[in-house]
């Protein structure tokens, strides 16, 4: 059983994502402010933390940072992040801080529920949506 930790200040936020991802195989925990990620993180167990970039008191980015430091030198166990962000520029700063994952918002049901089976497995999960479109030059015209 995966214990999966979900962190937004908005409750509606969390109440989402737990009605997208619920299971008879998780444990959903839910904590409202980035000091309570990294306290219960540290207390082990946790698979999976799922948080909103913009949660208060402490942005997604300063805990999966600080987290990603705390493992760095075994003060915490190896923990997947899945990052919840809204714009471009926040698919860079997921990526700079560490997250395994990104959805973007507004939420897909399929795409969450997708992305949080791929880091429950170990690997990585980037959502497209935000990717630009290829323009091709040239080539077959007819």
């Amino acid at each position: 059983m995966a214990t999966i930790l979900l962190a937004s200040d908005l409750p509606a936020l969390r109440h989402e994502l737990r009605t997208m991802i619920d299971g008879p195989d998780l444990t959903i925990e839910e904590v409202a402010s980035g000091p309570e990620v990294l306290t219960r993180v540290k207390q082990g167990g946790v698979d999976l933390v799922v948080m909103d970039l913009q949660i208060g008191s402490m942005g997604a980015m300063a805990i999966c940072l600080d987290l990603r430091n705390e493992e760095s030198y075994g003060a915490a166990e190896p923990v997947a992040v899945l990052m919840l962000v809204d714009r471009r520029a926040d698919v860079f700063l997921a990526r700079r801080s560490g997250a395994d994952g990104f959805v973007v918002k507004p939420l897909d049901p399929l795409r969450v529920r997708h992305a949080v089976r791929a880091l429950l497995h170990g690997e990585q999960y980037e959502d497209d949506s935000l990717r630009p479109a290829t323009v091709r030059v040239g080539g077959d015209r007819g």
